[in-house]
């Protein structure tokens, strides 16, 4: 196929989601949940690409702390050789879209780029798929094409794009008038019947090349430093850490940065069942209600209860005489707010990160390369664990210096590796790694590996680990 005619997707899955907290935190964010089906947020945004004519494998930019489970989520997509660039800092949209543009004219000569967020919903692929197939014609043309969300409320938690003078006939293209920062209630109104705004999606397209010679001319410095940086870059395993300089990069949006400045914005107008999923009332929106307005999930009993969502994880969640009121229930923490301020949990979090608490940004369950850990217990001078190993997985060879372990198996087979020894246990057996002594864990069998952890010592931090030999490249 023509270079000309294939489509790079650049997938930005850098954000936090903060106002999905207590799913969503910062090591495990919205994007890599299943909020509303059997794939995550990210699987189904390269998912929904089935079928656009010329699509080419996808870039994925991410949190360097992110690398392991975006990685096995594209490979259960049958992805084995994922192309993952890692922001070890996050400098916001535009220098993200630069590393991706530069990474992809290493490969093609001078390709589409389609710039996707990983955590939105489209409900209509087949509208998304025209949509996308009206901006690429733009593109080719070297525009710089912006998605424009057909608004059905006034709604004030986006920016708008105001469309100027229609361009190619039955294209539904228009030359973008101006971009709006997000408006009261009243300008809000006013947008939506006027019927010429439309709400910004975040979602881009255009060339490779196009892209960087407006930031070059908008932006030079942080043009100047991605390019620095990608020549730096640290390939380990299936990903490219971006290193130095790149957190000297200036930090910017795609907006602020190009789209406001060029003279060659163009908005498609896409109507798709598209959104944000940027808070707990969105997701409420979303999804089917009883019919009382409710959505519930989990094991949940509600009496005289409407329009609220309700979550549980595990415990029960029993509800009387609210309204309009949300509800969500993980392992180490319950949220309680109105629905209607659930745009405002992002100074809850903030709060609870001025705080010291770690459940902004680790759930009680940790993921792994490996596996997961989950804390049982914890008191002064010991704590409890359950650990899994997937099948043909490892731990890697460490030690550590504030802490012994005792390991009991409860399920599976592990070879075990202690200092010099090397033994083999199964269920109902158990070993003991003394203060100091380099240990390493492999599940040798067929299913799942899984083991009760009691750490005895005077610290039990994760910074606590010396490692010697590690297959995910974490040594």
């Amino acid at each position: 196929m023509d270079n000309s005619r294939k489509i790079v997707p650049v997938i930005l899955s850098g954000g936090s989601g903060s106002r999905l907290w207590p799913l969503s935190r910062e090591l495990y964010p919205k994007q890599l949940h299943r909020l509303l089906g059997e794939y995550t947020m990210l699987q189904e945004t390269i998912r929904r690409l089935d079928g656009v004519p010329g699509i080419q494998q996808p870039i994925v930019i991410c949190n360097d702390e992110h690398r392991f489970m975006v990685a096995e989520q594209l490979r259960a997509l049958g992805i084995e050789e994922p192309r993952i660039y890692l922001e070890t800092v996050g400098r916001n949209t535009a220098p993200a879209v630069a590393i991706g543009a530069l990474a992809a004219l290493a490969q093609y000569d001078n390709p589409v780029l389609l710039v996707l967020p990983a955590d939105h919903l489209i409900g209509d692929n087949k509208a998304f798929h025209a949509s996308i197939d009206a901006a690429r014609e733009a593109a080719s043309q070297d525009k710089l094409v912006t998605f424009g969300i057909v608004p059905d409320h006034a709604a004030t938690g986006f920016g708008y794009i105001k469309k100027g003078a229609a361009l190619d006939a039955g294209k539904n293209l228009y030359a973008v008038d101006q971009f709006v920062e997000k408006p009261d209630a009243g300008k809000a109104r006013n947008f939506l019947d006027s019927g010429d705004y439309f709400w910004n999606s975040g979602m881009f397209m255009f060339r490779a090349q196009r892209y960087l010679d407006e930031l070059a001319k908008t932006e030079p410095e942080m043009l100047r430093i991605c390019e620095q940086s990608l020549e730096t870059v640290d390939h380990d395993l299936w990903f490219c850490r971006i290193q130095e300089p790149f957190e000297e990069c200036p930090a910017d949006s795609i907006d602020y940065a190009v789209m406001e400045k060029t003279g060659d914005a163009v908005m498609a107008p896409l109507d798709a069942g598209w959104s944000d999923l940027g808070s707990w009332s969105a997701l409420w929106d979303v999804e089917e209600h009883d019919e009382n307005g409710n959505v519930t999930r989990g094991d949940v009993e509600i009496v005289d209860v409407s329009n609220s969502y309700i979550s549980s994880s595990g415990r029960l969640i029993a509800a009387v005489g609210m309204d309009d009121t949300v509800i969500v229930e993980t392992r180490d923490a319950v949220l309680v707010a109105p629905r209607t301020r659930s745009q405002d949990i992002k100074h809850l979090v903030d709060a609870l990160k001025k705080a010291g608490r770690s459940e902004v940004s680790l759930h009680k369950k940790v993921y792994r390369p490996w596996g997961s850990y989950e804390g049982i217990f914890q008191g002064d001078r010991f704590q409890a664990k359950h650990i899994y190993v997937a099948p043909g997985q490892r731990i890697s060879l460490q030690l550590h210096h504030q802490r012994s372990e005792h390991w009991i198996i409860v399920e599976g087979w592990a070879k075990v590796t202690r200092d010099e020894e090397m033994f083999i246990l199964k269920e109902n057996m158990s070993t003991y790694i003394p203060v100091g002594t380099k240990h390493m864990l492999e599940n040798i069998g067929d299913g799942p590996l899984e083991l009760i952890e009691v750490q005895t010592g005077s610290y039990f931090g994760e910074d606590d680990i010396v490692r010697f030999k590690d297959k995910y490249g974490r040594s």
